[in-house]
């Protein structure tokens, strides 16, 4: 790591993550090839934290290497249209794993080690869908769906879980603890210890490290990785499902020793070619084991990237603004799926899609049935393969603020209501780990066409009045659905999240 404070072990005694014992098992399992006609299909969902849309050569990186994952679109599709549900932490991971807006089933924001909610056990899973079907299923990075017992991964379908309960950043050194020491050196921390997390569903989970070091956190990309190869090889005739939500790229950066400086293009590049190696690693064990055309790996990200951190965060490439907002670029995400003999290699898929479609898209492939209450997925197998050329969404509401209505759009207009958002302003973000601040502004009733200036730079609300007024109509069926704070409706189809009660178990560290 480079020179910042992040870098430095201030809270006792480094205890790394040994990563030798699960190296050695990955790669001495002896692996016995299954016939891809004999095996269901596999899923393998790769979840980055904070990528921007143009962070990786298949979106336009070039300052850095990335082969792994352009060996990935060239094997696969990639999906330029391919958004969240918002644009924070959360919100998005909530429904990733329900195929539901994140504002129906009541999670908003980014849960933190004080927060009394977490994901509802009504709720249907991907892992719970999987499961239903015999898969073995398993969660090895950021869960950040609730950090007590009831809410953690293996209470929710997954048969194993290796991972940190919410964002690497919440613990002692996060940087707001320093700005306000550049004030007061004597000023406390009001995070606890980051806790590593360990457990199966038949045991319950445990913490195997209460006190997560600078140390550990640059060996958490191969921990994560490593854990999800020797799961794929042990799992192979069984059929799986493996979510890896990767802590990184969210800040503070961390990187392993075999990346550290590789980049040439300073930290943030050295923690994404980490992350592209992760993708080589999982579709190595795929092809390992025989089975590359019936598993389908997913690679995608929760939001946009963090610009208020400069050259510790990504770039949106041609979107407007990033996470924290739901201009395009905080909800549109880089996406590139992979299952040879399905998806067509090499082809790129521009129609509106969402991480909400997988769990419908999933159940459809492995004869799964979904779950008797509403979701807001589709089924988008037809966009997968190439077979279909329309998107299965007619409008798809951009909810952020815990409620606010602020976007809907459609396949190829974007209707935006008056809202404050945050953003940079021209000024360049932060160098090495901390944040510039952010301005305030506020948007006006506006309209923007995606397909021919997906920056959102020119409002043309004067030219398609019939658009305007459809997307309204669109916007008010959600907020009767799903309410929306800036207009004060309050929205009949929203579920509770789940919350703690007197009996049930905090976890504890």
């Amino acid at each position: 790591m480079n020179a910042s404070i992040f870098a430095r072990p201030r809270f006792g005694i480094v205890r790394p993550v040994c990563l030798a014992a699960w190296i050695l098992t990955c790669t001495f399992v002896a692996a016995r090839p299954s016939t891809a006609a004999d095996a269901p299909t596999n899923v393998v969902v790769i979840f980055i934290d904070d990528m921007g849309y143009g962070d990786i050569g298949p979106f336009g990186a070039t300052d850095y290497p990335t082969p792994n994952l352009d060996r990935m679109a060239a094997e696969g599709r990639r999906f330029t249209d391919f958004v969240v549900s918002s644009a924070v932490c959360s919100a998005s991971r909530s429904a990733i794993m329900t195929g539901c807006l994140h504002r129906r089933i009541g999670i908003a924001g980014a849960l933190g080690p004080a927060s009394k909610i977490g994901i509802n056990a009504d709720e249907v899973t991907l892992a719970e869908i999987c499961k239903s079907q015999g898969y073995d299923t398993a969660c090895f990075g950021k869960w950040h769906l609730g950090h007590h017992h009831k809410f953690l991964p293996v209470r929710h379908g997954f048969d194993e879980y290796f991972g940190i309960p919410y964002s690497n950043d919440m613990w002692p050194l996060h940087p707001a603890v320093f700005e306000k020491r550049k004030k007061n050196p004597n000023a406390k921390s009001n995070w606890p210890p980051l806790p590593l997390l360990e457990g199966t569903a038949e045991s319950g989970v445990r913490v195997v490290n209460a006190d997560v070091q600078p140390a550990d956190q640059e060996t958490f990309t191969q921990a994560f990785t490593q854990r999800a190869v020797e799961f794929i090889r042990r799992e192979r005739d069984n059929g799986f499902f493996v979510y890896l939500p990767h802590p990184m790229v969210h800040v503070p950066l961390y990187v392993s020793d075999d990346f550290k400086g590789k980049s040439g293009a300073g930290l943030f590049g050295d923690v994404v070619m980490e992350v592209d190696w992760s993708v080589g690693q999982i579709m190595e064990a795929v092809e390992s084991i025989g089975q590359t055309e019936n598993t389908l790996i997913v690679f995608t990200s929760d939001n946009g990237p963090w610009l208020s951190y400069g050259d510790h965060a990504g770039t949106a490439g041609p979107l407007r603004e990033g996470k924290g907002t739901m201009w395009e670029g905080g909800y549109r995400e880089p996406t590139v799926m992979r299952m040879p003999g399905t998806i067509p290699g090499g082809t790129t898929c521009e129609q509106l899609a969402a991480t909400v479609d997988l769990l419908p898209t999933v159940a459809a492939m492995i004869g799964a049935e979904l779950p008797a209450h509403k979701i807001d997925g589709k089924d988008i197998r037809g966009l997968m393969t190439g077979t279909s050329d329309q998107s299965p969404h007619q409008y798809y509401p951009c909810y952020y603020k815990g409620g606010e209505l602020q976007a809907i759009r459609n396949e190829r207009f974007k209707l935006v209501f008056p809202h404050n958002y945050r953003t940079m302003a021209g000024k360049p973000g932060g160098t090495g780990g901390f944040p510039n601040a952010y301005s305030s502004r506020k948007s006006g009733l506006e309209l923007y066409d995606l397909d021919s200036d997906v920056g959102e730079t020119n409002n043309v609300i004067e030219d398609h009045p019939d658009v305007v007024a459809q997307l309204q109509q669109a916007a008010q069926t959600v907020r009767d659905d799903l309410g929306d704070k800036l207009t004060g409706h309050k929205g009949s189809g929203i579920r509770p999240a789940g919350r703690m009660t007197e009996s049930d178990q905090p976890l504890v560290w």
